[in-house]
């Protein structure tokens, strides 16, 4: 069955608003993360979330049939093209964002850790058995390699 211009040519019209949506709400997020300020991230989350679910439906229709699109107007098309490049690449500007920040918050954690961990060594008790006593009232720290 041929999919009629006007139809492709308005399903290639709904992507590239979707497509360039979801490209400023990620491209926001990616400056939070890169700002040091992620709970700004949080803000536009659910509408992020909601409209990369849509697109990620919409974007596997069109790889299954790509005669949906394939009427549009070679302009319409082509800013479809050029809004998922500019997606792509948002997308892995905000991979580096997270993954830097990931690695401070990391360091953060294993850096107050390190700390507990001496300052519980150093305590000290009165007795002759204070030092084993210590040694044994302090407990082992485990990092989340996740966080």
């Amino acid at each position: 069955m041929a999919i009629a211009a006007t139809d492709a040519q308005d399903r290639v019209e709904q992507l590239s608003l979707l497509t360039e949506r979801l490209t400023e709400l990620v491209a926001l997020s990616a400056q939070a993360f890169e700002e040091g300020r992620p709970h700004k991230a949080a803000d536009q989350m659910e509408e992020t979330t909601r409209l990369a679910n849509i697109y990620r439906h919409e974007s596997a229709r069109v790889r299954a049939n790509p005669d949906l699109v394939a009427a549009a107007p070679l302009a319409e098309r082509t800013r479809l093209i050029r809004a998922t490049e500019a997606f792509d690449a948002v997308l892995a500007r905000q991979g580096r964002a997270i993954s830097a920040a990931r690695t401070v918050t990391e360091g953060l954690v294993k850096a107050i850790a390190d700390e507990v961990a001496a300052q519980r060594s150093d305590a000290t008790g009165y007795g002759p058995r204070s030092d084993q006593a210590a040694n044994k009232a302090a407990s082992a720290i485990t990092l989340n390699q996740r966080a």
